[in-house]
Order: structure tokens, then C-alpha cells, then sequence
């Protein structure tokens, strides 16, 4: 089972398949879906899968002259992978030049801003949906809400992820439907028209107004912190689902989820996601009431066994409960008995105004 997008995008799992190992996770030209937002685009564009309006610019000048054109909020985004800071929601023109220059002329994140998409910048509810599919059966999962901004409020730049939850309360059945109609089942059937068979988990992050999801990404795997909070909602066997995937039999399994909420807080280095250190050990992992799952994505072990850092995100502190407002008092009874030098987390998570 392959996490992150990179080893995706180098094509390991066609390497697994030429040798005939099972693996979940999406081909190269598959993984394409994530790793070019210019070729996620065009598809969408193609076969009429709701999203925003966009140009593509490999040239920094054109691109310069169309910016000066658009009236802010303006997004700049780059078209390759780049770790959750290749978006830029920029708000003067000012701002979207400078974001432009920092892509294109001073290649701040290398061969993934080589060309770049000037999107319209859309309003409303963001949402993050996922789907099991085998590349004939889509089957959704439950959805999650993240945030993108390091600090309370939506403020500051955008990051990996902030923490997560799930179920968003204004996700009903009505706006699910249309999600898996319009957008889900539409992907999986445009890759493999266009040669592009896709299969593995589907992630797409959408933005909801007035009941009308539109695309803003679309991810070639689970995704971090989302699948932190919805993964420990999941009742059947994961193992089940993904050999029903590989096997190509995912509509003979029952999936089911549980009706618990999960709330999950990501705790990060000083600096993040700038510069930061890494190295400092980190203290109070078990002092944590016994229902509190901790998620460690940026750490490592130190010769004599201790918890070291050694990431931007450090950690994802979780909890379930019957309401989200249960998860979150857990979380946040348990997340101040963690330390490390420098660490900061969001103190709004799942704090939710319906």
C-alpha cells in the first residue's frame, strides 16, 4: 500500500505490477490525476466535471500579463507536486505577481512550477471526499473538512494540512449524490477512456456553494490529515477492501463506517511551513488518555529509543466520539500534555459554525 504521492508519481506501483506483487495504489499515468493539475484540469474540462475557470502558462512574462488582468482574489497554482505549497491564494495583484516570481523565476519549488495555472478563485465550504474504486466499481467514502492555513482563523500561508474532521454536518445525502453523479464516477470513467485505468483511493477537494460542488484538486491517494480522521471510522477490514481492489471484485464487499465522529489536531515544528528544526525530542506520548490515537508523521527514534523530530508535521492527535464536539473536547484535553521545542498546533479545529 503506497502513502505518499512522489514514489506514485515515479510509477512504483507499475513496478510492482511488472513484477506481479500486489500493490494499492495508482500507476504513473494514472497518478497523473495529482501530479499535473494541468492535465487534472484539461481532463475536467473535457468530459464537463464541475470546477473553475483556469489558463496554463509555461511562460512567465504571458503569465505575468494575464495576472494583471484578473481581479483578486487571484490563485496561482503550480503544476506539479509540491508538497501542499504549490497553491497560493493570493489577495491584490501585488501579491499574485509575487507568488508568480517566486514559482517561475526563482524556481522556489524546482520542475513542479515550470508551467502554472491562474485560476478564478472560488467561494464557499470546502470539503474533502474520498473513493475506493477498482476502475469499474466507485465507492464512496465517508467525507472530511481540513485546514489548509497555519494559524487560527484561516490565516497565513497554506500547509499540508492543520488537522482534519469527520463527518462535515452540512454534507447530506442530497449533496453526496451529486458528488458521486457529477464528479467521482465521472474521473474514474474519463481516466479510463482515457487510458489511464485508475485505482486505489480517489481524493477529491472540492468547494460547496449554494449545494454546488466544484472541484478544487484531485489526489491520488488517501491524503494526510484527512485519512487520520476518517480511516478510524472504518468498520470493514481495510485489508479486504484493498485486495477487492486489486482482485477487481470491490463491488461483491460490504463497506461500512461507523457513526462515531473523529477530530484530529496536527502538531508542527516552529517555522512550519517555512523553515524549522528538527531534532528535539518529544515528551508526554504517554501520558494520553487511552482512547487518543497519535498519528507520528515527522518524527524518529533516537539512539536511546526517544522520540526525536524530524518533520514540519510532527504529529496528528486524534479522538472519536458520538458528536464532534465530544472529539474535539478530547482532543484538546490530551494535546497540551504533549511537548516539543518550538511546537504549534491550531487551537479551532472542528470548532464549527453551521
Amino acid at each position: 500500500m503506497v502513502g505518499p504521492e512522489a514514489p506514485l508519481a515515479e510509477g512504483i506501483a507499475d513496478e510492482f505490477i511488472k513484477r506481479g506483487m500486489p500493490v494499492f495504489g495508482a500507476t504513473q499515468k494514472a497518478t497523473e490525476i495529482e501530479s499535473s493539475k494541468v492535465f487534472a484540469k484539461d481532463l475536467m474540462h473535457k468530459y464537463n466535471i464541475p470546477c473553475g475557470r483556469s489558463a496554463t502558462f509555461a511562460d512567465y512574462a504571458k503569465a505575468k500579463e494575464y495576472v494583471q488582468q484578473q481581479t483578486p482574489p487571484i490563485v496561482v497554482k503550480a503544476d506539479g507536486l509540491a508538497a501542499g505549497k504549490g497553491v497560493i491564494v493570493a489577495e491584490s495583484v501585488p501579491e499574485a505577481l509575487d507568488a508568480l516570481a517566486w514559482i517561475m523565476e526563482q524556481k522556489a519549488l524546482g520542475a513542479a512550477g515550470e508551467r502554472v495555472l491562474i485560476e478564478e478563485h472560488l467561494t464557499g465550504r470546502e470539503i474533502s471526499v474520498f473513493a475506493f474504486t477498482d476502475a469499474k466499481s466507485v465507492v464512496p467514502m465517508v467525507p472530511a473538512c481540513d485546514y489548509k492555513r497555519v494559524f487560527d482563523g484561516d490565516r497565513g500561508p497554506n500547509t499540508g494540512g492543520m488537522g482534519s474532521y469527520s463527518p462535515p454536518p452540512f454534507y447530506n445525502a442530497a449533496l453526496a449524490q451529486r458528488v458521486q453523479q457529477d464528479i467521482m464516477v465521472p474521473a474514474v470513467k474519463a481516466m479510463l477512456t482515457e487510458g489511464r485505468a485508475y485505482q486505489g483511493v480517489l481524493y477529491g477537494g472540492l468547494i460547496v456553494n449554494n449545494g454546488e460542488p466544484k472541484v478544487l484538486e484531485f489526489n491520488a491517494r488517501f491524503g494526510d490529515p484527512e485519512a487520520q480522521v476518517t480511516l478510524p471510522r472504518l468498520k470493514t477490514d481495510l485489508v479486504d477492501i484493498m485486495l477487492a481492489v486489486i482482485n477487481h471484485n470491490l463491488d461483491r464487499i460490504d463497506i461500512e463506517w461507523s457513526q462515531d465522529a473523529c477530530v484530529g489536531v496536527v502538531m508542527a515544528s516552529g517555522g512550519y511551513p517555512g523553515s524549522y528544526q528538527t531534532g528535539f525530542p518529544v515528551t508526554g506520548l504517554d501520558e494520553l488518555d487511552k482512547d487518543i490515537v497519535v498519528f507520528q508523521a515527522g518524527t524518529r527514534l533516537g539512539s536511546d529509543g526517544e522520540v526525536l523530530t524530524s518533520g514540519g508535521r510532527v504529529l496528528t492527535v486524534t479522538a472519536l466520539g458520538r458528536t464532534l464536539a465530544e472529539a474535539r473536547k478530547k482532543v484538546y484535553a490530551n494535546i497540551f500534555r504533549i511537548n516539543f521545542k518550538g511546537c504549534h498546533y491550531r487551537k479551532d479545529i472542528a470548532e464549527i459554525k453551521i
